[in-house]
């Protein structure tokens, strides 16, 4: 990650709200003041209480039209971009690292067998590859090579309640994000554990990262420290400052 995208991140929930404003004027520049109800742009928590309506709307829509039979696109491997890019809301120079054989996945909430995991015990299970386009909300998207095990069948293994809403990840650099159930069952969805014939390397999220090509990627969380199966809502780092929950691609 650049300079630039470090000093982003550090005032990303003003930008948010800046980003958030101009999308308010675009709206009732089309005709959506009927739909704010006498929202004023210069009126902040009504701009933000508006949005956020707006926000919870395009995530029950996004719901609705996502099929766990609808994949997205998988590419020869003569279309992997090289080298795949690094990204994170921290520059390259901060990644932090943890020793894979004492590494543990946590596993908590409804499920049958909370006992951690460790990396030995995920690669005795089938492992599926994928070669699929990472799309980022910055506006770039880069084609990678990820192979691991698909979270269904880790969370039929622990027993995991598949009738609960939600599915919670939190990460040892201090990372959270969360999806629905149906994201979660589906195929393409796998918990990585390899870049093209080689470990992940640290850069993309040893030892383990979730890989979810039907998200944009700030829902393909890296440096996977706990699953929580939950009917909680349980947010994450970027949509507690605003950006859209259900994030699809």
């Amino acid at each position: 990650m650049s300079q630039h995208r470090l000093d982003r991140s550090a005032i990303a929930p003003e930008l948010r709200r800046i980003e958030r404003r101009l999308m308010l004027k675009g709206a009732l520049s089309l005709g959506g003041l009927s739909m704010l109800s006498g929202c004023a742009l210069d009126d902040e928590p009504s701009v933000e209480r508006a949005l956020s309506a707006m926000s919870r709307f395009t995530d029950r829509m996004q719901a609705l039209l996502f099929s766990r039979q609808r994949l997205a696109r998988e590419f020869d491997a003569s279309r992997i971009t090289h080298p795949f890019p690094y990204n994170a809301y921290y520059d390259e120079s901060a990644i932090r690292t943890v020793d894979p054989a004492g590494w543990r996945l946590e596993v908590g909430g409804l499920v049958s067998d909370r006992r951690p995991w460790t990396l030995a015990q995920f690669r005795a299970l089938p492992q599926k590859r994928q070669i699929t386009r990472h799309i980022c909300v910055e506006g770039w998207s880069a084609i990678g090579d990820w192979s691991g095990v698909p979270l269904s069948m880790f969370l039929q293994r622990v027993g995991a309640d598949l009738r609960a809403k939600y599915v919670n990840f939190r990460c040892f650099d201090d990372y959270s994000t969360s999806i629905d159930m149906a994201t979660a069952l589906h195929p393409q969805t796998i918990l990585a554990l390899d870049y093209g014939d080689h470990a992940l390397p640290p850069a993309y999220g040893a030892p383990m990262k979730v890989r979810i090509p039907t998200k944009l990627g700030y829902k393909n969380p890296k440096y996977l420290a706990s699953i929580e199966v939950t009917n909680r809502f349980p947010g994450g780092y970027w949509e507690d400052q605003g950006y859209d929950w259900f994030g699809g691609s």
